[in-house]
């Protein structure tokens, strides 16, 4: 089990990098700065969540096939 929490920290890692990308700053008031980047970690924190199942799901589907 604790290599599934590697996976979600990799990912949630991963998920923030790639979320860095994304210019939220454009899209959102100048005087909410705080509030973007509690969008950024909470969205990074749905995708990782998201990416971890789908891993874990493909790879125990492989096992099936």
């Amino acid at each position: 089990m604790n290599y599934k929490l590697f996976v979600y920290v990799f990912n949630i890692m991963l998920c923030l990098y790639a979320l860095s990308s994304i210019h939220f700053e454009k899209m959102i008031k100048k005087e909410k700065v705080v509030e973007t980047r509690i969008l950024v970690i909470i969205l990074g924190l749905i995708l990782a969540y998201l990416l971890t199942n789908f891993i874990f799901d493909f790879l125990e589907f492989s096992k099936i096939i």
